[in-house]
């Protein structure tokens, strides 16, 4: 007290000294009202200085909490460099507001809480009410607006009751609480696949009632074996591990050759077998439960059981004899055998012509094969029929080596209307006779072999690329200038011409008169003018 004493002297020394000068500038807020007198200045006061935030902050703990935190609208970048008195001005009387901000301007991001989504429209005292607030010493402040947690839970009731995360915005946002978009099902320990992605939640997560409030399962459902959501149609016919036939695009997809082993049944699968569809054999029938148990009796390794006999009974009811299971026209005794004891013996291409491209009806029943014309068809209809007859096959092909290899040879060519010389030996066949490769194409069908009318003229396979520069009489005869060993203009004479070559002139490249076009071609080798400065500068 003797130091307080000592103060308030000097104090009122110093008052004196400045004549008749007020002690006090005004009455406290109704808020500051118990600090008022003389023998409290030093609690907001140091001697000669203003008012210092650190007095005020050691009355306001919970304010004080929150800056050290680093929390709130007071450590936001428009504030912290503010003093408290800038703000919160006193001595103005018992009735001033020392705290006063504009509710609907107020920007709520300065306190590290922006508001978004359906957040924007709620009333602030919906929020900022005592019941939501967790600070003892701020709670029951007049409509004061601290001491509110940031949690979802400190305003809004525990839907889940416990069960889940206290964190909401795990799975909601704030726009609306369902749907929970942020909601993966991945993440727990059943991964929504197939048929199930498309399931209504509350399917699995059935609305309920827990404490006496409505509430909807998500945790701890069983999810373990299917039977927990779904009732067994075979029941307990089979083990009831669900997955090893099902799958869970869909109850009637059947995973059966993965994971359903029939061998162990008294009807073991082979061949075509494994990729029949199950309720080929396996009847659907009012009871889901009979569905698979409908074949097990007398006649079921019969093949006539399940299938219709093509013989009608001709040979016998034992398929087996003859047939495989890998498929009805591969014959159990094809590779005894031989082809070779018939009047047609199997060689080339032939060997691998299935049955029934021949045998059309039974395999008893007789076939004529004197001629290649008896089950292939004329390719070139008639190209090279004499006196209405078309030479067989063989003449020109090796036909069981397959009708791409022709023993047509240049000799048999040199007696054409074509005979084959210089260049022309080496060229393909299908160059000029196939016709997608001839000039003619247009006028023959796409891929076809043509041989007859096709013409001798150079120009009638290949282009006239000199137009009417040296036509006669409308044609033009390339064999005036060319062979047929190479297209170099061999039997051009130049002395024919309007300009024949002398001296140095013999030696210049034709091109360089000739000019090329940009393709390569020279548009025409007819020049009017011959002067010299034409071409000579």
């Amino acid at each position: 007290m003797t130091g307080l004493r000592a103060y308030l002297f000097a104090l009122l020394a110093m008052m004196a000294a400045l004549g008749n000068a007020q002690l006090s500038p005004g009455d406290l807020t109704t808020a500051h009202a118990d600090l008022e007198g003389m023998s409290n200045c030093t609690q907001c006061h140091d001697l000669g200085n203003k008012v210092t935030n650190a007095k005020c902050l050691a009355c306001h703990k919970e304010l004080q909490s929150l800056i050290t935190q680093k929390r709130g609208y007071h450590v936001s970048a428009e504030v912290k460099a503010k003093d408290c008195f800038s703000c919160h001005s006193e001595h103005h009387g018992r009735a001033f507001q020392m705290v006063r901000f504009e509710e609907k301007n107020f920007d709520h991001g300065l306190t590290g809480y922006k508001l978004e989504g359906a957040h924007k429209t709620v009333d602030c005292r919906k929020c900022h009410a005592p019941d939501h607030i967790k600070d003892k010493q701020a709670k029951y402040r007049e409509k004061t607006f601290m001491g509110l947690d940031r949690a979802c839970l400190s305003c809004h009731k525990d839907q889940h009751q416990g069960t889940l995360s206290r964190d909401c915005a795990e799975c909601h946002t704030m726009e609306k609480w369902k749907p929970a978009s942020r909601f993966d099902h991945g993440r727990t320990e059943f991964k929504l696949t197939g048929g199930h992605v498309n399931v209504d939640c509350a399917k699995c997560h059935q609305e309920t009632t827990r404490k006496g409030q409505p509430f909807q399962e998500f945790a701890d459902v069983p999810h373990a074996d299917c039977k927990s959501c779904h009732s067994d149609p075979h029941k307990a016919h089979f083990t009831n591990a669900c997955a090893q036939c099902h799958v869970d695009e869909s109850f009637k997809q059947l995973s059966r050759i993965d994971r359903f082993d029939h061998n162990k049944t008294p009807f073991k699968l082979n061949g075509k077998h494994k990729d029949v569809d199950c309720f080929s054999c396996h009847k659907r029938t009012s009871d889901p439960a009979t569905v698979f148990q409908d074949r097990l009796g007398v006649g079921m390794n019969q093949c006539a059981t399940c299938h219709k006999d093509p013989h009608e009974g001709r040979f016998g009811t034992d398929c087996a004899q003859c047939h495989q299971e890998k498929g009805f026209k591969a014959l159990r005794s094809m590779d005894k055998f031989d082809h070779n004891l018939t009047d047609f013996p199997l060689v080339g291409k032939h060997v691998s012509v299935d049955c029934k491209k021949c045998h059309k009806g039974a395999y008893t029943d007789p076939l004529a094969f004197d001629a290649c014309n008896k089950c292939h068809t004329d390719y070139h209809e008639g190209d090279f029929a004499k006196d209405g007859a078309s030479p067989d096959c063989v003449e020109c092909h090796a036909v069981t080596d397959g009708f791409d290899v022709s023993t047509y040879t240049l000799k048999q060519h040199g007696r054409t209307a074509f005979p084959l010389d210089g260049a022309h030996i080496a060229t393909p066949c299908f160059a000029c006779h196939l016709a997608d490769g001839a000039k003619h194409k247009a006028e023959r069908p796409k891929q076809k072999w043509v041989f007859r009318n096709m013409g001798t003229a150079c120009a009638d396979c290949h282009d006239n690329v000199h137009g009417d520069d040296f036509a006669k009489d409308g044609v033009t005869d390339c064999k005036r200038c060319h062979v047929s060993e190479s297209w170099f203009p061999k039997l051009f004479d130049h002395d024919f011409t309007r300009f024949p070559l002398e001296g140095e002139h013999v030696k210049v490249e034709c091109r360089q008169c000739h000019k090329a076009d940009g393709d390569g071609r020279v548009p025409s080798f007819k020049i009017e003018r011959f002067e010299c400065a034409d071409c000579h500068k």
